[in-house]
């Protein structure tokens, strides 16, 4: 094998894995996963003074926008829910004391999906997705920007939320 190809194909191999990584949650200050498991169950449906969202509604955001495009990624003909009401959650607050776990549960379950399409070797990233315009690194990309997003969001509104009880 020659070495340009050789080159290439470690190069490829070392941009799948950065993708995967910055789907993880990157080298953000704490990764998603962790974030969102030890959130305060007692500030989840919460919201500080002056802030649009409750933890609660965020994570669901986040589930439901990242099921969205996998299930986009999967099917163009997939119908998205309307905006923006379709991406948000009925209620400010867990309907219930296991719905924080479980959204946190199928969000990662889905999380790994796409970390697996971004591992897959056999799949041109930069290749449209068929019948579409949209290549799966733009996908790909777009959830790994919205979650990093989102998770900054998700720090913030714990941090104001722990000092508002200390206060």
């Amino acid at each position: 094998m020659p070495r340009a190809h050789t080159r290439h194909r470690r190069h490829e191999l070392e941009e799948r894995r950065a993708l995967q990584h910055l789907l993880a949650g990157g080298a953000a200050h704490a990764p998603l996963a962790d974030t969102l498991r030890s959130f305060p169950r007692s500030l989840r449906g919460s919201k500080p003074r002056g802030a649009p969202h409750t933890p609660w509604e965020l994570l669901e955001h986040l589930r439901i926008a990242q099921r969205d495009l996998l299930d986009f990624s999967h099917d163009p003909e997939h119908p998205s829910p309307s905006w923006p009401e379709g991406y948000w959650p009925a209620s400010a607050s867990p309907p219930d004391v296991r719905a924080w776990d479980r959204s946190v549960l199928i969000l990662l379950r889905d999380l790994r999906a796409l970390r697996t399409i971004a591992g897959d070797r056999r799949r041109d990233l930069n290749a449209p997705i068929p019948g579409t315009t949209t290549t799966w690194l733009g996908q790909l990309c777009l959830v790994a920007s919205h979650n990093s997003y989102h998770l900054g969001q998700l720090f913030l509104l714990r941090r104001m939320l722990e000092g508002r009880r200390r206060l």
